[in-house]
């Protein structure tokens, strides 16, 4: 049986789909990329609960049908685009992740084409590494990191090849 098709696009993020994307829950282990609720992330002003941080560097990803189907960052370093990533937890594990990627680096290349375009992902996460490998990426580099969680895991950096 044959998979349906998804296209996706890149739209700027809406408060609405700030405060869809903390609902979304995923299955451990993935559980860790879940956020705080909107109303916390809003009282605490961060991430796309901060209205500036969400205009300057998310962005929502919607399907043909205009659904919200995930969001990204463009992170601005010195001469790098920083992309996190995260799509809905039910899209997840069907093999739209390279369609997917794709879409949000072609806005990056679009925003900053003379960047490099970079991203960072645990190494346990070999669902997300394919899609990221599938959408052009490759490990660069590995190290240790904190988590959200306050604990130090290791990461792999993965960059672009144009």
């Amino acid at each position: 049986m044959n998979k349906p098709t998804l296209t996706f696009h890149i739209v700027p993020m809406e408060e609405s789909h700030g405060a869809e994307i903390c609902t979304w829950r995923y299955h451990s282990p993935y559980d860790i990329y879940s956020w705080l609720p909107w109303e916390q992330m809003k009282a605490l002003d961060v991430e796309f609960g901060n209205p500036v941080i969400r205009s300057e560097q998310y962005v929502s990803v919607v399907d043909e049908n205009d659904i919200l189907a995930g969001f990204a960052q463009y992170f601005p370093l010195e001469g790098v685009t920083r992309l996190g990533i995260g799509m809905k937890p039910e899209l997840c594990g069907y093999g739209w992740g390279k369609d997917f990627v794709q879409a949000i680096v072609e806005e990056a290349l679009h925003r900053t084409p003379d960047n490099e375009i970079d991203l960072e992902v645990l190494t346990w996460n070999t669902r997300a590494i394919r899609a990221y490998q599938k959408a052009g990426f490759m490990i660069t580099d590995l190290y240790e990191k904190m988590t959200p969680g306050g604990i130090s895991k290791p990461f792999y950096c993965m960059v672009y090849q144009k």
